[in-house]
């Protein structure tokens, strides 16, 4: 049996198979090997954001530009998104896809983090939006695929969080 693709090459074909080109992100450690693979592909538009916000700015601005795409992020950083979802997102019927790579769990020493992995999911059930959690390779694909066509068929916002069983996580110094 062949070895499964990396959950980051799985990811990149999703996006290229429902034209997800523009990626605004703000740089992750367990998300590079992702944000490279973007990044080295000229398929994708892509850069580093210096705030979540900013980054869902863009992402906006280029679904009204006829784009689509997706932000990429770690969990501290949806801490500052609930305003910009409720106040444009939403109203203006824009399926922003967020990708999170969750962090503060399994082991996790910022409590920054930690906080925010408690509260982020119970916001999300507030703002009434879609999000799954994806933990194995075996159900990436799957996951990806049909949140990316609910959101865009409903013109609602979903969240795809990144279990660190599936990333392997922040790897911390010993």
């Amino acid at each position: 049996m062949p070895d499964p693709k990396p959950w980051y090459e799985t990811t990149v074909a999703v996006f290229k198979r429902h034209e997800i080109r523009l990626i605004p992100f703000v740089p992750d450690n367990v998300l590079r090997p992702l944000i490279g693979a973007i990044q080295a592909d000229p398929f994708f538009t892509s850069f580093s954001c210096t705030r979540e916000e900013e980054a869902m700015g863009v992402s906006a601005g280029g679904w009204m530009g006829g784009m689509r795409s997706i932000v990429l992020m770690q969990t501290s950083g949806f801490a500052t998104l609930p305003n910009v979802i409720a106040s444009l997102s939403v109203p203006f019927q824009i399926p922003t896809l967020m990708m999170v790579s969750e962090r503060g769990t399994l082991g996790e020493f910022n409590l920054g983090q930690a906080l925010v992995a408690k509260t982020m999911r119970p916001v999300l059930d507030a703002l009434a939006l879609e999000h799954h959690t994806i933990a194995r390779d075996d159900e990436l694909e799957f996951i990806l695929d049909r949140s990316i066509r609910q959101a865009i068929a409903t013109r609602m916002p979903a969240c795809l969080i990144l279990s660190p069983l599936l990333t392997g996580g922040k790897v911390f110094a010993a």
